[in-house]
């Protein structure tokens, strides 16, 4: 009777990570690009703009195509893209898989008495509808409140 339920639990979980697998690769998976001129979005996601400044903005490494096949990282443009048209979605859905991935970590390596599927599926709805969306309107805020973008500012 164990050993069945034990089967039970380890085909839901193989059955719900290839799922999120799936949905992660068709939402941010790399796309094909006609040209290697990157384009500028004119309303970035953060208040002040820290993203076009940042490290991975203006690495070729990230994001001209035609230097590294998809990128260091396959599909970071397209999740930079996702980030930049469409913010809040692409803040939920990363909220959304970071809570399936660390309740599925922490019941198999620390719980470790089985699978409980309504705990794993409740926190992953927390962080898709409020910790993701929440978490961009809070920084957005605090951004607007911080003057400047150097470390002697934020610090």
């Amino acid at each position: 009777k164990d050993t069945k339920k034990k089967i039970s639990n380890k085909m839901k979980l193989s059955s719900i990570v290839f799922a999120v697998t799936c949905v992660a690769a068709q939402a941010f998976g790399p796309t094909p690009q006609t040209s290697s001129v990157v384009k500028k979005v004119s309303s970035p996601a953060l208040v002040n703009g820290l993203r076009n400044k940042a490290p991975a903005s203006s690495s070729t490494l990230f994001r001209d195509q035609s230097e590294v096949r998809g990128g260091a990282v396959p599909g970071w443009n397209a999740y930079n893209e996702a980030l930049d048209n469409t913010p809040i979605t692409a803040k939920a859905m990363t909220s959304a898989v970071g809570f399936f991935l660390g309740d599925l970590l922490a019941q198999l390596f620390i719980v470790k008495s089985g699978l409980d599927i309504k705990r794993l599926v409740t926190l992953s709805i927390f962080g898709f509808i409020y910790h993701g969306p929440s978490g961009h309107y809070f920084y957005n805020w605090l951004d607007s409140k911080i003057e400047g973008t150097d470390g002697k500012s934020v610090a």
